[in-house]
């Protein structure tokens, strides 16, 4: 039996129990992991309210590494003693864990459990973000929402590095310094300026290439204010709900705008680009170019203090849980 963090009723972060689980042996493709660090994303808090289905009860979290510690028949990629990381399926919130085999990637000498916990779902979601949704280059110019966030920090930073003007907001003046460290060249304090007059202002009126959005709801309107004409709206999260309907003729009204909701399970349903991101993403990171900042740790055992933080916009940053 080992400790996990389990849902067995949806709510808030008082749902979460946590308690004693078998795990069991590996089966064909499989292996088990011991887990040192797993990650805490915004996607948890829509499986923990039902945003997102799952069957209950779960064990919550989408990224985490460990040491493999047993493999199943058929695997042959990794070996006892491998250090890995993964993204997907859920069960992160556990000491310890099955995983499918082909969805565990070897880490790096140079990167720590702790750093892979903290940017597995976060570094590849801006991976695909930056160099496949829209490919980010030299004279871009895009627009991060809650750019002091998990994905915002390691956006500003890889942004940045392929020399783009970054502009990110946040919530505070705290936030907004610590996005500017990492690489966004201007900040806006959605919550006492106008965004979209400010980013006209910026830009001198010619606004932005794309718009990276994990917020959702209570910024789509002014995102699309902030786009050029054949400009890119990507809405990648809803941390403050769900983006409501609305009439494709808008795209056109506001400039032949193009808008996407995609995620990172349909960029690396492949193992070759499950790899190819990660490996991106890992060379990025080992080269010091990109720091992934894990500002927050947690027990396992204290995972709902973890979403009550999260949820307060009281974090900046990775959050990762320890055993």
């Amino acid at each position: 039996m080992v400790a996990a963090v389990r849902v067995h009723e949806l709510g808030g972060p008082e749902v979460l129990t946590y308690e004693q689980v078998e795990v069991g042996e590996p089966g064909p493709g499989e292996i088990r992991l011991k887990q040192r660090a797993s990650g805490v994303n915004y996607i948890d808090t829509y499986f923990r309210t039902g945003l997102y289905p799952a069957p209950r009860p779960f064990i919550l979290g989408n990224e985490g590494a460990g040491d493999v510690t047993a493999v199943g028949p058929g695997v042959t990629h990794v070996k006892v003693g491998d250090r890995v990381a993964y993204v997907n399926p859920l069960g992160g919130y556990s000491e310890e864990r099955l995983l499918p085999a082909d969805r565990a990637v070897n880490l790096p000498d140079a990167i720590s459990h702790t750093q892979a916990a903290g940017m597995m779902l976060k570094g590849m979601t801006a991976q695909y973000l930056l160099r496949r949704t829209f490919k980010v280059e030299k004279g871009s110019t895009i627009l991060i929402h809650a750019a002091a966030g998990g994905v915002g920090l390691i956006v500003c930073q890889w942004a940045n590095l392929l020399g783009a003007t970054v502009i990110g907001t946040a919530g505070s003046p705290e936030k907004a310094e610590l996005a500017r460290q990492h690489g966004a060249h201007h900040t806006i304090l959605y919550r006492e300026e106008d965004f979209a007059a400010r980013v006209k202002e910026i830009t001198r009126g010619a606004l932005c290439d794309v718009v990276y959005d994990g917020v959702g709801k209570d910024v789509f309107s002014a995102s699309l204010d902030c786009l050029r004409p054949l400009g890119m709206y990507v809405n990648f999260g809803n941390a403050s709900g769900p983006v409501p309907p609305f009439p494709l003729l808008l795209l056109t009204q506001k400039g032949s705008l193009f808008a996407t909701r995609p995620t990172l399970n349909t960029h690396i349903v492949k193992r070759d680009d499950l790899l190819a991101i990660s490996s991106d993403l890992f060379e990025v990171v080992s080269s010091g170019a990109v720091k992934i900042p894990v500002h927050h740790t947690y027990k396992l055992r204290d995972a709902a203090q973890a979403h009550r933080d999260l949820e307060g916009r009281k974090t900046t940053g990775s959050l990762v849980l320890e055993p």
